[in-house]
Formats: structure tokens, sequence, C-alpha cells
């Protein structure tokens, strides 16, 4: 029996002893007087209460606190909600009182309109109609009245804005006047270069005129031939493919064809020169290179003598001023006046008006809709519809209708100014009629005892009419009608 004892004693030591590690291991400290003496009853537990950790005190004091505060919130958050059920009651109750008003009110409403048209024995449908009807038309009185005067200053100021910005322009504008012709003259070192022009039989001119496609004319000029044709390039290769003959001394049907061929090069890069140095002269840039060569070959074609290129780079001047005296871009109006003749280098190749054309190679090379439409619309074949439309027209007009610009035979001169005569002479009440200025202003002398005042303004017009739908004529003419009113008597 006493080893069972002892058993029993060391397996309770042990237990104590894990149990002592265990609270040690949660913070705790052994109790005094556990070890090596047994403990029981309140003294027991009195001594666990002195052992314990101040640590685990302090977080139950935190956690109750926390408690304490989570209470207290939720019993606030209690007292708001309880609130906000109140007011939202009180604001439903309101709400149903407000529309209950509203629907008397347009109950009261309705019943007083239906007394009024009882007593009325008028509709307010009928009454509101009216009102428009008569509003609408004292509106439409007084913008009548409003338009015709805005248009009379408007006029007025246009015609005033108008010719100070034409004067401008026209003033600052510094261009060179020339003119070409139909011939090119070529000089000989000597005469005797003449007789190895013309070949043995006249085979060399005959072969030089068939490859060329030109006239070569040989005649008692000394020390000169002369080019003639009316398609400018092909004068131009001809020209310088003569001379290069001249400066090689060879000169037969073979050396003739070599020639033609170094000429067609040299014209086709002296095109390309011509292009680009428009461009650099206006200042526009980032253009289709095979439109700029288009724009080169304008250099040999010419209009009433003017050179079209010369004409087209003075035009985009005169637009880019317009354009800058107006406030609007002066590129995009340089660009459209430049390119609004370009039809003019293939006008022989395809049919139409030079207009159309040139929009039509403009819209092929991807300019924009605004230039093409500039470009189709300044000879009026399309309606303008753009201001950049009328700065080309204006731009084209002023430099082609400038002193010097152009030239006409004196024969189609002269026969101008007798159509406009005439033309003018055929009303009734006409008597004379003088053509002025080169056909620019003609004054129309009528008989008084025919036409009076008023009709002398409408003679005017219809003249002007006329001369405007039957001839061609560059600028404007100014029809001028002299009505005058001689009284005599005698004093005997």
């Amino acid at each position: 029996m006493e080893w069972v004892i002892a058993i029993l004693a060391l397996v309770a030591g042990v237990s104590l002893g894990i149990a002592i590690a265990w609270l040690r291991g949660r913070g705790g400290s052994a109790p005094v007087g556990l070890v090596g003496r047994k403990l029981d009853g309140p003294e027991s537990a009195h001594s666990a209460r002195e052992g314990e950790d101040p640590s685990l005190e302090a977080r139950r004091s935190d956690i109750q606190a926390t408690e304490d505060r989570l209470t207290q919130r939720e019993a606030i958050l209690e007292q708001r909600t309880a609130n906000l059920s109140t007011r939202e009651q009180q604001i439903e109750g309101r709400e149903e009182e407000l529309a209950t008003q509203r629907a008397e009110a347009n109950r009261l409403l309705e019943q007083a309109r239906t007394e009024l048209e009882q007593v009325a024995d008028f509709d307010s449908q009928a009454a509101k109609e009216s009102l428009l009807e008569r509003v609408e038309d004292e509106a439409r009185r007084e913008a009548m009245v409003l338009v015709r005067e805005l248009e009379l200053k408007a006029r007025e100021e246009a015609d005033r804005r108008g010719r100070r910005i034409l004067t401008t322009a026209i003033q600052r504008l510094a261009a060179e006047v020339t003119s070409d012709s139909t011939v090119s003259v070529v000089t000989l070192p000597s005469d005797d270069m003449k007789g190895r022009i013309i070949g043995r039989d006249g085979r060399n001119i005959k072969a030089f005129e068939a490859v060329m496609g030109v006239d070569l004319v040989v005649d008692d000029t000394p020390e000169a031939v002369t080019i003639s044709t009316f398609d400018p390039i092909r004068r131009e290769v001809a020209r310088v493919a003569l001379q290069n003959l001249i400066v090689d001394g060879r000169i037969h049907p073979s050396s003739i064809e070599e020639a033609h061929v170094k000429a067609e090069a040299e014209v086709e890069q002296s095109v390309r020169d011509a292009g680009e140095w428009a461009l650099l002269d206006v200042g526009v840039s980032r253009m289709h290179l095979e439109l700029v060569t288009v724009l080169g070959r304008l250099k040999y074609r010419t209009s009433y003598g003017q050179n079209v290129l010369g004409h087209s780079v003075e035009a985009a001047h005169i637009a880019g001023m317009l354009a800058a005296e107006l406030g609007l871009d002066p590129l995009e109006a340089k660009r459209a006046a430049l390119l609004h003749d370009v039809g003019k280098a293939v006008s022989h190749e395809v049919g139409g008006s030079h207009a159309l054309v040139g929009a039509e190679i403009a819209r092929r090379f991807e300019e924009s809709p605004a230039i093409v439409h500039a470009i189709e619309a300044h000879h009026n074949e399309v309606e303008a519809r753009t201001l950049l439309a009328v700065i080309t027209q204006a731009a084209d007009a002023v430099s082609a209708s400038r002193p010097g610009a152009r030239r006409e035979t004196l024969e189609s001169y002269v026969r101008r100014l007798e159509r406009i005569e005439e033309m003018a002479g055929g009303f009734k009440g006409v008597d004379r009629v003088f053509a002025m200025q080169a056909g620019r202003d003609v004054r129309v002398v009528v008989d008084p005892g025919q036409i009076s005042d008023l009709e002398a303004g409408d003679l005017a017009r219809r003249i002007a009419k006329r001369i405007e739908d039957d001839l061609q004529y560059p600028g404007q003419i100014q029809v001028t009608v002299v009505r005058e009113l001689r009284a005599s008597a005698y004093a005997r």
C-alpha cells in the first residue's frame, strides 16, 4: 500500500506542476503556498485573487467602458431614427395638404374661366388666337420697317467699305505689266545661218516645222527668224530647240529630232520651276506635286495678252489683301485665287469651261471643298455661296481690268464700241449715244419729250441689262442717261 500512496503523491505533484506552468503561460503566477502544502477553503480562494495579474483587470475595464459607449450610441441612434420617422410623417401630411389645395385652386380657376366665357360669349382659344394674330401682324410690320432701314444702311455701308477695300488693295499692289504675243524671235549669229536652217531644198525647215508643230518664218529681217504658233508651250519648245541647234552648228533632220527631245525636257523643268516660284511668291505651301506642275504650265498661257500665271499670282496677292481687310484667312484666299485659272492649262485637252475643269482638277488633287467651290464659281458657272468665292471673283476682276493688264486688237476694240452704241441706240426715246473711256462709260442722250425723269432711271437699267446679257467685256460698263429740257420765250 505504501508504494501505491507514493505513486499517487507523485501524480498529484506532476499535475500541480502542469497547472502552475499553464497559469504562467497565461500571464499569471503560481499562488503562494501551492507548492509543498495543501490549500483549501476560503483561504485558498483569497490567495488566488491576491495573485492575479493587474493587466487583466485593466483589459476588463477597457472592455466594459467600450460596451458602455456602444450602448450609449445605440440609444442615440434609436432616438434619431424615431425623430426622422416623425418628420417624414409630418412632410407626407403637408404634401397631401398641398395636393388638396392645388386641386381646389385648379377647380376654382376652371370654374371662373367657364363663367367668364358664358358671360362674354367668347371662347378662350379663339381669344388667344386673335391676340396672337394681332401681335404677329404688328411684329411683322415692325420687322419689315426695320429690315428696310437695315438694307439701306447695309447697302450704303457695303458700297463705302467695298470701295475703300478695293482701293486699298489696288494701291498696295505693285505688279509688272507684261503682255505676250503669238510669235517668238530667235536671233542668229549671222545671215549665213539662215541657209543652214533652210537646208538643201528646204528639207531642214520642213523637218523642223513637222517635228516642232510650228511655222518657221525666214524673211529679210537681218540676223533673225520668227517662230509662230498659237500654242505657247510648243512655241517655247521650238525656240529652245532652235537656239540649241544654232549653238551646236549641226542642223539636219536627225539633230532636229534630238534637239526637240532635249528642249521638251528643258521646258518641262521650266514648268515645274515656274509652279514652285508661284507658290513661293504667294506664300502657299503643301500642294500636290502634279498640281504644281499643272500650275506651272500657265507660264506659257496668255489671256488677252496677259500671262495667266502672272495674273494668277497677282490675283492671289489681291485676294490675300482683301481677305485681310475683311478679317478672313489670307492664306486660304491666296490659295483659291492662285488656282482659279488652273483649268486653262488643260482647256484645249478637256472640254468645258475652264472654271469647271479647274475645279475638277483641284478636287482630284484633294483640295478643300471651299477652294474647289471658289474655283468653279469665279465666272458664275456656279452660284457663289461663300465669301471666299466672292473674294476670288473680285481679285480676278481687279487683276484683269486694271489699266495695261490686257490688250485687244484694234478691230475687236472698235467692234465692241460700235456694238455698245448700236444696242443703246435701239431703245425708244434715245437721241444719241457716246461710248467713252474704251467702252467703259456710255452716255445716252434722250429726247426729253419722250422720256421723263422717272423713265430715265428705268431706261439706264434696261440698257445696262441688255449689254450685260449680249456683250462679252472685261470689267464693268457704266451707263448714264442724260435728259435735258430747254424752255425758251420771246419778249416783244
